[in-house]
């Protein structure tokens, strides 16, 4: 499924709307909690995606690599787990462990988080500078299948912008995923 970039919620420019969820590691998070890093990166994520699945070791990296630079990559699980128990709170926990996330990944029960930032699938990434304001929203990269054949690192160029204080080039890419589940 390709997003819908047409009628989104969050334009270029908007303030990240707060949360308060509980994380996979048994802390609670809100917006507040990540001030200190110059930029924020959340991706909608489930766990039984395979879009997800196949993406997940590049979002480890990303976190990993820019990390040091004052990046913090947040994940939010937002699918209903009553008809995708694969996605419920314990089996979060379990895939945290199991892939070893750098990163905390949360859980939007009421879903509400993800239709206040207009999220629609899984992986979906909106990347918020130092004030917060979206620079870009849309998919991490232009091939899922196969790593070594990516030709536009999309994400990972919208952070390298903000890390030097340019503008993002290309500000809006089609996030490519499973559609969130919503109840």
């Amino acid at each position: 499924m390709e997003m819908n970039t047409q009628n989104l919620k969050l334009k270029i420019g908007d303030k990240a709307p707060d949360f308060s969820l509980p994380g996979a590691d048994g802390k609670a998070y809100s917006l507040n909690d990540f001030k200190p890093k110059k930029i924020l990166v959340i991706i909608f994520m489930c766990n039984h995606c395979p879009y997800v699945q196949a993406y997940v070791e590049r979002m480890k990296a990303i976190q990993s690599d820019f990390g040091v630079k004052s990046v913090q990559v947040v994940g939010i699980n937002s699918n209903d787990e009553v008809n995708y128990p694969d996605d419920s709170f314990d089996k979060m926990v379990e895939f945290a462990k199991q892939r070893k996330l750098n990163f905390p990944y949360l859980r939007d029960e009421d879903q509400k988080v993800a239709t206040t930032y207009g999220a629609q699938c899984t992986p979906e990434c909106f990347v918020f500078d130092s004030e917060r304001r979206l620079r870009y929203h849309g998919r991490i990269d232009d091939n899922y299948k196969d790593e070594n054949a990516v030709k536009t690192y999309d994400l990972r160029n919208a952070i390298n912008a903000l890390i030097h204080n340019q503008k993002v080039q290309i500000e809006l890419t089609p996030a490519i995923g499973c559609s969130i589940k919503w109840r």
